[in-house]
């Protein structure tokens, strides 16, 4: 008997003495007259005494187990650890599955259409409950259809999206500093940080999933000379040709600039956009010069042109016009690092290898991989830190790889200048992008949050997640993009929390999202949007909204309706009649430094087999298309960082004694939410589109004053 038999086993022993004990209590409540029973009431039933046999009578179908079964079961649960970490829900909430060749998620490009989006049921219970809730008639619902067909309207309905960008948020006439950019971490790595493989076709897979900001580590390579290699420095990673990874990201962009063509009409999410390469560059003189030889060779004219050097000398003199984020268009934008004059790189010094000075005294996270007990693991963070402490420092960048750096540079902090004026005046190049990991970051918050934010709206800033994140977890985007920080660089091989919400931030768009106005420069005539139209985020209207709501220090809530879903997908290995969906959400918020967002979840839902002859078919669906009819609510801060609230739905079965397992995900931006009834189409842990979607309302209000949040509506 394996693991999993012994704890099915287990799990079903303890389930059935559970059964009894709650026969025995309906007995005796029933005889003493009393009507107070915890379980709760099914939706639809209206008599007492059904009430409480529909309630009860489903405990019966469990048989005692017996002396030798008990036996079994007490040496199965000696194996069990209940208390330890490894079984707490929240410390699994966040993690994902390694990502494979399917997976389109991650950059905003799993709204796109695609064949599973008009092949989705809707079972026959939520049918009965959009025709009870008044939403479509029941000819619109086709109750009597079987779940596969569909009727016009109804198809309609589950192919609508689940919501709706704001224009002003596609738009490309504002300086790159002011968008947010889906990027990527050490991209061209399949899984491990320390020992994973390395593949061109990652950048394939990352870019396809609507990646903009790519990284490249570039290392001399002794055995030729001539072709620079892509790896993680001091590691035991595999690694590749630079040509190779040059060659991937071209065909992607030849690719996206066909299927541009092919859709003319499809508008945003197929637009192509700039291609921006983080290169970190390990390679002498001769190394450098290949580098450049092999991207004017492989690049040719996609590579962003002199042009726009010429014209970010005039925007920073004042004399000239902003570069915008049009101006670049598709082109490939290369961002190469900045010296300053006699700099001296040390060891902590480093994009996508940081030293492990810029850990110490981090910021409390505890979902870095540093408490690993893997000896594999323990070996290479070994070999990895003494290589850090012999490795010689990396040459100073020649001039003719530094002008390939036409938009951006990059520069790793020596003090606190570039955003504190106090400490002196900051010199560095034009467009210049700070370059710091999410610990050196959040050590400078939230003391400095303003004067940071005042930086980003005019600068770049790349975060990149700490070195303990070796098992390629992700750092917590959500913080960061509050102060302004356009480009949070994920570890895209698995598809966890930070990568779900990170597809939110950029679903449906092409991988550039306008910042809110409060994080961008003071707009005047040049806004984006006409002044004079009130769904302007600079309009009068809107001003006076942010005024009143500052001033008043209002709330926010959210209701989030909640009816069911269709198609829960059951993992190999379990049975449909096993499991007890529920649906969990979190609200993740920008003010949220600690990481415990306030989570909120449903009822398990359990058919009831043995007595479904109680019920009508639309009240008793299998447990594959559960019934929950709830209501959640969250109330939250309404101020500046509102519009960066995200809310995270995961559909998950209530397993007894173990951890619950995660069966779909799904991510939403508030901003977006359409306040309309919608199915949401759920993703799988590796970031691929699922047939499972789930029937919810999204209601944003304002709580105004201390009476409302007393007495609810």
């Amino acid at each position: 008997m394996n693991a999993y038999e012994e704890r099915t086993k287990v799990d079903s022993a303890i389930e059935g003495r559970r059964r009894h004990l709650a026969v025995y209590e309906f007995l005796g409540i029933w005889a003493s007259g009393k009507r107070s029973v915890k379980s709760p009431a099914p939706r639809g039933t209206k008599e007492p005494c059904l009430l409480y046999l529909k309630s009860f009578i489903t405990q019966l179908s469990t048989p005692t187990p017996t002396m030798a079964e008990s036996d079994s079961i007490a040496a199965s649960m000696a194996k069990l650890k209940p208390f330890s970490r490894g079984t707490r829900e929240d410390d699994t909430d966040d993690d994902g599955e390694m990502v494979s060749p399917g997976t389109l998620a991650g950059g905003g490009h799993a709204a796109r259409d695609s064949h599973i989006k008009h092949h989705l049921r809707v079972s026959r219970a939520l049918r009965a409950y959009l025709v009870e809730k008044k939403i479509l008639s029941e000819q619109q619902a086709g109750v009597d259809l079987d779940p596969d067909a569909f009727t016009p309207d109804l198809r309609a309905f589950v192919e609508k999206p689940h919501i709706r960008v704001p224009p002003e948020c596609f738009d490309r006439s504002r300086p790159l500093p002011e968008y947010f950019v889906s990027s990527s971490h050490n991209t061209y790595l399949l899984a491990h940080q320390l020992y994973g493989s390395s593949c061109a076709t990652a950048y394939d897979e990352v870019l396809k999933a609507g990646c903009r900001c790519v990284e490249i580590d570039a290392w001399d390579n002794k055995d030729d000379p001539d072709e620079p290699k892509v790896t993680h420095g001091w590691t035991l990673t595999s690694n590749i040709s630079f040509r190779a990874v040059c060659e991937a990201i071209r065909d992607v962009h030849d690719q996206e600039a066909a299927d541009a063509l092919e859709h003319p009409d499809a508008g945003t999410g197929w637009q192509p956009a700039p291609i921006l390469l983080s290169l970190e560059n390990h390679c002498d003189a001769h190394g450098q010069m290949r580098l450049v030889q092999i991207m004017q060779d492989i690049f040719g004219d996609r590579l962003l042109s002199e042009e726009v050097r010429r014209q970010g000398h005039l925007e920073q003199a004042g004399a000239g016009e902003h570069v915008t984020l049009a101006d670049l268009g598709s082109k490939i934008a290369v961002i190469v690092e900045y010296h300053w004059p006699g700099e001296e790189e040390d060891e902590s010094d480093g994009g996508s290898t940081e030293g492990e000075g810029e850990d110490e005294g981090d910021d409390g996270d505890d979902d870095d991989d540093d408490g690993t007990d893997e000896t594999d693991e323990k070996e290479a963070q070994r070999r990895y830190r003494e290589a850090r402490r012999t490795a010689a420092p990396s040459a100073h960048i020649i001039p003719e790889l530094s002008e390939l750096g036409v938009y951006a540079q990059s520069v790793k902090p020596r003090d606190n200048s570039w955003f504190d004026p106090s400490g002196g005046a900051f010199v560095g190049p034009h467009h210049h992008l700070i370059n710091v990991s999410e610990s050196g970051l959040r050590s400078h918050m939230p003391a400095h949050n303003r004067l940071i934010a005042e930086h980003n709206a005019h600068h770049l800033m790349r975060v990149y997640p700490k070195g303990t994140r070796i098992s390629s977890r992700n750092l917590k985007p959500v913080p960061f993009w509050g102060l302004g920080a356009q480009i949070c660089a994920l570890n895209w091989q698995t598809f966890g929390a930070s990568m779900q919400i990170n597809e939110a931030l950029f679903s449906g768009t092409d991988g550039f999202v306008l910042k809110p106005r409060h994080l961008r420069p003071d707009s005047g005539a040049d806004a984006p949007d006409s002044p004079d139209s009130p769904d302007s985020p600079d309009s009068p209207d809107s001003r006076k909204k942010d005024q009143r709501r500052r001033r008043h220090r209002l709330r926010r809530r959210l209701r989030l309706h909640v009816a069911g879903a269709t198609d829960v997908p059951i993992p190999a290995g379990s049975e449909a009649a096993d499991v007890k969906p529920y649906l969990t959400c979190t609200l993740v918020h920008p003010n949220d430094v600690s990481g415990k967002p306030p989570k909120r979840k449903t009822s398990p839902y359990r058919q009831h087999r043995f007595t479904s002859f109680l019920w009508d078919q639309n009240e008793n669906p299998p447990a594959t298309d559960p019934l929950w009819d709830e209501v959640l609510e969250w109330e939250y801060d309404d101020d500046d960082e509102s519009d960066l609230v995200f809310l995270r739905m995961l559909v998950k079965s209530d397993d007894s004694w173990a951890t619950n397992p995660i069966f779909a995900v799904a991510a939403v931006r508030l901003l977006y939410v359409t306040g309309e009834w919608c199915f949401i189409r759920m993703l799988d842990l590796k970031g691929r589109e699922t047939k499972c979607s789930v029937l919810v309302k999204m209601e944003i209000g304002e709580v105004e004053g201390g009476l409302d949040r007393f007495f609810r509506k």
